[in-house]
């Protein structure tokens, strides 16, 4: 089969095309940020007129800077997602983000609860989903996401932890946590299966099973690490104000992936204790 990775310079991307060769794949266009900007629709339809599957994984990350740069964030991960959605239609997979929540559930979020969100990232987001699903192909929603490759919150506990004797987390706000190696092999599943008609379009969730805050993620980091735990304080949100409104729960339910031959991701934590090696770094 013919893949094409996009935002293949990423912490997602980057694992995208380690699992593709991980599985034996080897027509593979990965596409980073500088060979294809998907905000250019002629370039996209080019792209893709030869692929079989096309993970989208391109997108504007930055959830605080989209407060003050709302269209900017939309024309990445909302119209140029639209683009993708029609010149790939079913044989695009996008990742989107639980950011299209609002976060006020105590439950897993089933994946066609309408869409809530809170901030501009959220609502930017929920316009590439309606595009994707609208053209057939498929939205995998994922949530709190770390990796060998990039920023993100477990590297950055493991960092600060040779700088400073106590950290304040915030222990009021319940996700997932999910290594981007993990769902990077999930979203090859499920590519395989698009390509077979092994499993229909629609949305899905691409994230760890159970839960935990931020807290309990450092906490965790650290005894992986051989730190103390207890070197990491509760907190609340309101000491850390930010720009961009966060859902307080980000736990998502994954009961479409049943009957597909694609299985759900495990739990974070034993997720979490594959990762780490790659992290220390």
């Amino acid at each position: 089969m013919r893949w094409l990775v996009t935002g293949a310079g990423g912490m997602l991307g980057r694992d995208l095309v380690v699992a593709l060769a991980e599985a034996g794949e080897t027509d593979v266009l990965a596409a980073t940020r500088a060979e294809l900007d998907i905000t250019d629709p002629s370039a996209v339809r080019d792209a893709v007129k030869n692929a079989d599957v096309v993970l989208n994984a391109a997108a504007w990350t930055d959830v605080d800077g989209a407060e003050s740069a709302e269209q900017a964030a939309t024309a990445v991960n909302g119209e140029a997602v639209r683009v993708l959605a029609e010149a790939a239609g079913r044989r695009l997979i996008s990742v989107s983000t639980d950011y299209v929540f609002d976060g006020t559930a105590t439950t897993p979020i089933p994946e066609g609860t309408p869409h809530a969100p809170l901030n501009a990232y959220g609502r930017g987001k929920a316009v590439g989903e309606k595009a994707v699903l609208a053209a057939g192909g498929y939205v995998v929603r994922t949530a709190w996401l770390y990796g060998e490759h990039g920023p993100n919150f477990v590297r950055t506990m493991l960092r600060l932890a040779a700088d400073r004797d106590t950290l304040d987390v915030v222990d009021d706000q319940r996700g997932s946590p999910t290594w981007s190696l993990a769902l990077a092999r999930q979203l090859v599943a499920l590519g395989r299966a698009q390509a077979a008609g092994r499993v229909a379009p629609g949305a899905y969730h691409g994230t760890a099973a159970g839960s935990t805050t931020w807290c309990g993620l450092a906490r965790a980091a650290f005894e992986e690490a051989g730190l103390d735990p207890a070197r990491i304080r509760p907190t609340t949100s309101d000491r850390f104000v930010r720009p961009a409104r966060r859902p307080a729960y980000s736990v998502l339910g994954h009961a479409r992936w049943a009957g597909t031959g694609v299985e759900p991701l495990s739990d974070w934590r034993p997720m979490l204790s594959a990762a780490m090696p790659s992290l220390r770094g």
